[in-house]
């Protein structure tokens, strides 16, 4: 199993979550600068990672979703490769139009930095299989950027086909509908505000992220 962790200038949870799969996938996981537009074609898995790529000018992610990299990640998609992008990174599949709507800033204007609690909204899809319908999860978050916004049409579709992931218990950030992680329509892109891979050992707090990542093994095996 082949997986690639893409790199930001600005980008700061890449090698945490090479880590994480490395850990909890058992990939061989390769760090893929932004700049270089041609992904291996027989990647199994492409992460988007959290950080501030870029310094988050402009908007959150935007200049990210223009890099050169982006075009190849587009085609991954399209060819049902499963793709992740936590907190920066889902700042970065919404810009790129790879998921819809915006992530805008925190309700109350504050980074945020602490755990929250999660509810399984889907636990049908290739991320989430792992955790049982309806529990509720703990997942770090750290974001000034994580208030989840759409139009009323995108958040009805997102609810009636079964597209929202995740949702948190208290809405720590004005995210509409709780949204915490969306999916996309084939189901295969997955963007989450709350980090996965700082969650898969008890010395760090928890091990919640951990089935996510497992979930996934299953699905590629």
């Amino acid at each position: 199993m082949k997986a690639a962790v893409i790199q930001f200038p600005g980008s700061n949870c890449d090698r945490d979550m090479k880590v994480a799969i490395e850990q909890e996938m058992g990939a061989q996981t390769i760090l893929h600068w932004h700049d270089d537009a041609e992904l291996p074609i027989d990647l199994d898995f492409i992460a988007i990672p959290g950080g501030f790529s870029y310094g988050d000018y402009l908007r959150s992610g935007a200049i990210a979703a223009r890099s050169a990299v982006m075009a190849a990640i587009v085609k991954a998609a399209k060819r049902g490769v499963p793709i992740l992008g936590v907190c920066n990174g889902f700042q970065i599949l919404t810009e790129s139009g790879l998921l819809p709507g915006a992530l805008m800033r925190n309700r109350d204007q504050n980074y945020i930095c602490r755990n929250v609690d999660l509810h399984i909204t889907n636990n049908k899809s290739i991320f989430t299989r792992g955790y049982k319908e309806d529990t509720q999860i703990s997942i770090p978050i750290a974001h000034h950027d994580g208030n989840y916004f759409a139009d009323e049409v995108t958040l009805k579709s997102l609810q009636d086909n079964g597209r929202i992931a995740f949702t948190y218990i208290d809405n720590v950030n004005g995210s509409q509908a709780n949204i915490a992680g969306i999916l996309n329509e084939t189901g295969n892109v997955l963007g989450m505000m709350p980090h996965p891979e700082r969650a898969i050992d008890t010395k760090h707090g928890g091990t919640d992220g951990q089935k996510l990542f497992r979930s996934l093994v299953k699905e590629l095996a």
